[in-house]
C-alpha cells in the first residue's frame, strides 16, 4: 500500500506544482496588469486549492503508512531523525512545510473571495500563493524527481 501511495503522491505532485505555478503567475499577471477578475481566474485559483488539498490527503495517509514518515521517528527516535538530513526531510521538514503551503493557499483563496475589487482579489492571491509556492519549492525532495 505504501508503494502505491508513494507512486500516486509523487506523480500527483507534478500536477500540483504545475497548477500552483500557473495560479500564482495568473494572480501576479492580473495584479500587475490591473485586469478585471473573471470566472477564469476564479477557476484557476480554485483548481489550485483542490489539487493541493488532494495532495495533502494522500500525503497524510502516506506519512502514517510509509517507513519514511512517522515510523521513522518511532523506530529511530527523534534525535536520530533530526541528525540525518534525509530522514529529517521526509519525516519532519517536508510534511510540516507542505502543510504550511496548504494553509497559505487556503487562507489566500478564502480571503480573496471576500474582496470586492479585482485589484484586491489579485493582490491577496498573489501574496498568499507566492508564499505557498516558495515554501513548496523549498521542500520538494528534488533528488527523487529526477
Amino acid at each position: 500500500m505504501a508503494n502505491t501511495l508513494q507512486f500516486i503522491h509523487s506523480y500527483w505532485a507534478y500536477l500540483v506544482l504545475l497548477i500552483v505555478v500557473l495560479a500564482t503567475l495568473n494572480a501576479l499577471a492580473g495584479f500587475f496588469s490591473k485586469r478585471e477578475y473573471g470566472a477564469k481566474d476564479f477557476r484557476i485559483s480554485l483548481f489550485a486549492l483542490i489539487v493541493v488539498h488532494i495532495q495533502l490527503l494522500i500525503g497524510l495517509i502516506l506519512y502514517f503508512v510509509s517507513p519514511l514518515g512517522l515510523q521513522s521517528i518511532t523506530t529511530n527516535g527523534m534525535g536520530v531523525v533530526m541528525k540525518d538530513s534525509t530522514l529529517r526531510l521526509y519525516a519532519v521538514e517536508h510534511p510540516f512545510v507542505m502543510i504550511l503551503t496548504v494553509v497559505f493557499i487556503t487562507i489566500g483563496y478564502s480571503k480573496h473571495k471576500k474582496k470586492l475589487l479585482s485589484s484586491k482579489k489579485f493582490k491577496t492571491l498573489s501574496i498568499f500563493y507566492t508564499i505557498a509556492l516558495l515554501l513548496m519549492l523549498s521542500r520538494i525532495p528534488w533528488g527523487q524527481w529526477f
